[in-house]
């Protein structure tokens, strides 16, 4: 009965190490991740301007502007002309301008939409 004792608690010593050593692994993320205050630098990737064709630049302009931009642009049109759907708020409704956008679909998804969009620079 005494060898049971003895194993019981050697287990539970075992098992409380185990909880110490796995809240402590827990904290340190948290601490981690705390802002540091620095700004965010966005890629180079994203901020080299592209050229919209034609159905593009209907909506956002001819001239090259970063991707970053093109995005904000878009999203003006959409908000400014009230485009994007009262009932399902990930809808886009297209109008005469977007539709070639679109590609001939009179609505499409937020994510779709990024899609098509990227079909229209180069």
């Amino acid at each position: 009965m005494a060898a049971k004792k003895k194993t019981a608690k050697k287990s539970a010593k075992k098992s409380a190490k185990k909880s110490a050593k796995k809240s402590s692994a827990r904290k340190a993320p948290k601490k981690a991740a705390k802002k540091s205050g620095k700004k965010r630098v966005p890629s180079a990737a994203f901020m080299r301007p592209v050229q919209p064709d034609t159905a593009l630049s209907a909506v956002v302009g001819s001239s090259p502007i970063p991707r970053t931009e093109l995005t904000k642009k878009l999203w003006q049109y959409i908000k400014r002309n009230g485009l994007q759907d009262s009932k399902n708020r990930r809808n886009i409704n297209a109008d005469d301008k977007l539709r070639p956008v679109f590609g001939g679909r009179s609505q499409v998804t937020m994510f779709d939409m990024t899609k098509l969009v990227n079909k229209h620079v180069s």
